[in-house]
């Protein structure tokens, strides 16, 4: 297949769209040729795609024009619109092709939820929008009602430039998952390095701490991801939690190896305050665990969950669906099973082929599109009906069905972060490898970002050009 446009920077986008509908087999091998140009006279906006060349032994020729009128608004961000428009006529050329349709429709972005709100603000209502996603985006009824209800239950946005969220990155893992694209390291193969960087991160979180205080900033969340935080020592994890010291209702460290979890390493976050971890199964089906490089069996998941149970956390647990060799039957087993424990929290993820794992240098397998789109719609259906609400939503690309994942909760157990996080609706000061610090500007519903360095040994050698970077950025 061959791709030309007559704007580059729209390239990229407009090639996720053709992947939704051919595998990568038939990119390489089906004679097509994909030209797409637009022209913007004033407000008025042309748009043209042809396909032509062989497709299923047929020899094509299809040519679609159509005209949109750009508000005032939309002008001023162009780039986004006429972007918006070529991915809708390319997909409704593709569904005519084909005769395929996608749950989500013509959206390859990462936030459904967010053009909801846009789409809100223009239109005046929730009902409006929603129909919106399913008229212009082509987003199916079932996936647009699930946007409609996950930004119901959204409760607890407040929008205050004084807030922010505190976030700390861990880049340590027991062992590296074949889906994993974080940037994380397996302990065992950089013990030299754990106590530079733990050393390094504090002089960042202290040199955070003043920005902090200087912009009058009041942190209402803190959140430490990775990676897993607890595969570092009771001590380690001490030194980091002793820096935080700031007296939030939601302070969330992830716990997701169950293998990683001590009685000593919970004693020493109950004693910082922490209120919510995350114990992670991903699947309970031994035998998968094996596969995807997981160190743990699913009875040390049950252990490590009864083990933290009296400490009093909110507890989430995730479950990823499409895994290696894993049915529908096998994933219904692990769902039920975590319901069985009863979280608080329970978060169900589609399998997404990352450019930088295993999975995506052939090392492993996926689930077939059709058992893991009953998956996802047994997830729903079956949490909603046991009283979990879907409170976020977030989509990733090369996602299997390009199909999404949700959070749910049980009634008033949101994690606020999250929900931040996804909506771009609060500041968040990051810290760590690999971090990404973001300045959220209410009046211009605006996000200005700045990345820390990825690597390991990079962030411990230029942390003090990192932390000068940082204060920068926040001045």
């Amino acid at each position: 297949m061959k791709l030309t446009i007559n704007n580059q920077k729209f390239y990229d986008e407009l090639l996720l769209v053709i992947k939704l509908f051919f595998s990568a087999n038939q990119i390489e091998t089906e004679n097509l040729n994909f030209e797409i140009s637009y022209k913007l006279n004033n407000s008025v906006l042309t748009t043209f795609v042809n396909v032509s060349g062989n497709y299923l032994g047929n020899v094509i020729n299809t040519n679609q024009t159509n005209t949109f009128s750009l508000t005032k608004n939309q002008l001023e961000k162009q780039d986004k619109f006429v972007k918006r428009y070529l991915k809708i006529e390319l997909y409704n050329v593709l569904t005519n092709l084909t005769g395929k349709t996608m749950p989500w429709g013509s959206l390859t972005g990462i936030r459904p939820t967010k053009l909801f709100y846009e789409l809100k603000r223009e239109l005046g209502s929730s009902i409006l929008a929603k129909n919106e996603l399913i008229k212009t985006f082509k987003v199916s009824k079932e996936k647009a009602d699930v946007v409609f209800n996950v930004t119901q239950n959204q409760t607890k946005i407040e929008i205050n430039d004084n807030l922010v969220d505190l976030y700390v990155n861990i880049p340590f893992c027991t062992s590296k998952c074949y889906y994993c694209s974080f940037i994380s390291v397996p302990i065992s193969q950089c013990l030299n390095y754990v106590e530079p960087y733990v050393d390094a991160l504090i002089k960042e979180i202290r040199a955070t701490k003043q920005i902090i205080n200087q912009k009058n900033y009041i942190v209402k969340t803190i959140y430490i991801g990775g990676g897993t935080p607890t595969a570092l020592s009771a001590n380690d994890l001490d030194r980091i939690l002793s820096e935080l010291t700031y007296p939030v209702s939601e302070f969330t460290v992830e716990a997701g190896r169950p293998d990683t979890i001590t009685k000593e390493k919970l004693d020493v976050l109950k004693k910082h305050n922490v209120t919510r971890i995350s114990i992670n199964p991903q699947t309970f089906s031994n035998k998968t665990l094996k596969l995807i490089g997981r160190a743990h069996t699913a009875q040390n998941i049950i252990e490590a969950y009864k083990m933290a149970l009296p400490y009093g956390f909110s507890i989430n647990m995730d479950l990823i669906a499409g895994l290696e060799n894993e049915s529908f039957q096998t994933f219904k087993k692990s769902l039920l099973k975590t319901l069985e424990l009863s979280p608080n929290n329970i978060t169900v993820h589609t399998l997404s082929v990352k450019r930088t794992s295993k999975l995506s240098e052939g090392k492993g397998d996926v689930g077939a599109e059709d058992e893991v789109k009953k998956m996802i719609d047994f997830s729903y259906k079956t949490l909603t009906e046991n009283g979990y609400n879907p409170y976020y939503l977030y989509k990733q690309k090369n996602m299997v069905g390009n199909l999404e994942n949700i959070g749910y909760t049980k009634p008033n157990y949101e994690c606020v972060f999250n929900i931040d996080s996804m909506e771009e609706v609060a500041t968040i000061v990051a810290c760590g490898a690999n971090a990404i610090s973001k300045r959220y500007f209410s009046l211009q519903n605006r996000i200005e970002r700045n990345a820390n360095v990825k690597n390991l040994q990079d962030y411990i050698s230029r942390i003090d050009e990192i932390i000068s970077k940082k204060q920068q950025f926040f001045k």
